[in-house]
C-alpha cells in the first residue's frame, strides 16, 4: 500500500517506485536526485523513514531542505512510502534474474548483456539467439558513444534506449541501457515493455548490490 511520506508517521518506509529506478540507472551520472534514489533503493527497508534518513540521503545538515527534497521527489513519483517494509532479496542473483526478465515483457522474453556483449541471463530467448542479441546491443552502446554528442547536445534526445518498431511505432525489440555504478548493461525486451511493475525495481535493486 502505497502512502505520503512523513517523519512524524512510526514505520512508513520509502520505496523507489519503477520510474524512479529507471530514471536512477538510465544515466551514467548518478549525482543529485539520481544518487538519492540509489541511496533510497539500498537504505528504504532498512528502517522506517526519519528526517534524519532523509538528511543522510540527500547529504544535506539542513532538515528542512532534505525533507523538501525527498517530498519532490515524491510528488514527481519517483519515491513513494509504504507501510509494510520490502522483504530482503536473499535470492542469488543467477538465480532470479531470469524469472525477473520474463515479468518485463508481454511475450515473456527479454535478457540482459554487459556492455562487452556478453549476456548474463536470458528468458524466453534460445542461447544462439541471446548471445547475438548481446553482441548487438554491444554495438548500439559502442554507436551511442560515438554520437552521444549529437543526439544529446544538438538534437536534445534524453534517452539512450534503442528500439526497432512496427509501423504504428510500436516496440517489437528495444534496448535500454542501465547504467549500474562503473558498469553498462543492456536490458533487451521483445514486445511490449513492462517497466512500470516491481519486477524492474527489484532487477535494478539486486544488479545494484552485485555491481555498484
Amino acid at each position: 500500500m502505497s502512502v505520503d511520506l512523513a517523519p512524524s508517521t512510526e514505520h512508513l518506509y520509502a520505496q523507489v517506485t519503477p520510474a524512479g529506478a529507471f530514471y536512477a540507472v538510465s544515466s551514467p551520472e548518478h549525482e543529485g536526485n539520481r544518487a538519492i534514489l540509489l541511496r533510497i533503493l539500498e537504505e528504504g527497508g532498512v528502517a522506517p523513514f526519519a528526517t534524519s534518513t532523509a538528511m543522510r540521503w540527500t547529504q544535506s545538515n539542513d532538515a528542512e531542505e532534505a525533507l523538501r527534497s525527498i517530498f519532490r521527489l515524491q510528488r514527481l513519483g519517483l519515491v513513494r512510502g509504504s507501510i509494510a517494509a520490502p522483504l530482503p532479496i536473499e535470492d542469488r542473483l543467477e538465480d532470479i534474474l531470469p524469472s525477473l526478465l520474463a515479468r518485463l515483457s508481454d511475450t515473456s522474453k527479454a535478457l540482459l548483456a554487459d556492455e562487452n556483449g556478453f549476456y548474463l541471463a536470458a528468458a524466453g530467448f534460445l542461447h544462439e539467439a541471446a548471445e547475438e542479441l548481446a553482441g548487438l546491443s554491444a554495438d548500439l552502446l559502442a554507436l551511442q558513444t560515438r554520437h552521444s554528442r549529437l543526439l544529446k547536445n544538438n538534437l536534445r534526445v534524453s534517452t539512450e534506449a534503442w528500439a526497432l518498431v512496427d509501423p504504428a511505432g510500436r516496440s517489437e525489440l528495444g534496448f535500454w541501457p542501465l547504467f549500474i555504478g562503473k558498469q553498462r548493461f543492456m536490458l533487451i525486451i521483445s514486445g511490449t515493455p513492462r517497466l512500470q511493475n516491481q519486477a524492474f525495481v527489484t532487477l535494478v535493486q539486486v544488479l545494484d548490490q552485485r555491481y555498484r
